[in-house]
């Protein structure tokens, strides 16, 4: 078994015996190892709440050397996640030159579930949302609440 594969293993198997709170992590196909899909509960008192959040987070082959890319499938309104197709997340440490090897996938997702509560708008995809976030939070918060309700229904 390569070292990717025996890491990647070893990692979904302590986020399994472990659960991270508000989450929840399964293989869409139990062949691939590298793909992983996490359904993230909108955190209470954010904007989201109320709301599940599907993401998917791809690992490659050159793992833990390289980072993994998570990307929302959930359309959501956030500074650090574009508003196309793809629901890239801007995330600094999965950035080939922040990223460390020891670096783990419970990390990135502890991250990202963060971003939820604390968006990072001086590190942002979406200007326009960035903007708004840090001018008028009221319109912001009304904005990410009403694309919660429309997009990420329980």
């Amino acid at each position: 078994m390569a070292t990717a594969q025996r890491r990647i293993t070893k990692e979904y198997a302590d986020i399994q015996k472990k659960p991270l709170d508000g989450m929840r992590i399964s293989l869409p196909s139990e062949a691939d190892i590298h793909q992983w899909q996490i359904l993230i509960d909108g955190p209470r008192g954010s904007p989201y709440e109320g709301g599940v959040f599907n993401l998917h987070l791809s690992l490659p082959t050159e793992y833990p050397f390289k980072p993994p890319t998570l990307s929302f499938k959930t359309k959501i309104y956030h500074p650090n996640v574009t508003n196309d197709d793809k629901g890239s997340m801007c995330l600094g440490m999965l950035r080939a030159d922040e990223w460390k090897p020891s670096s783990k996938v419970e990390a990135v997702l502890s991250f990202a579930q963060g971003l939820l509560l604390e968006p990072q708008p001086d590190d942002a995809v979406e200007g326009g949302i960035a903007r708004e976030y840090k001018e008028n939070k009221k319109e912001f918060v009304k904005n990410a609440k009403a694309w919660t309700k429309q997009y990420a229904k329980k």
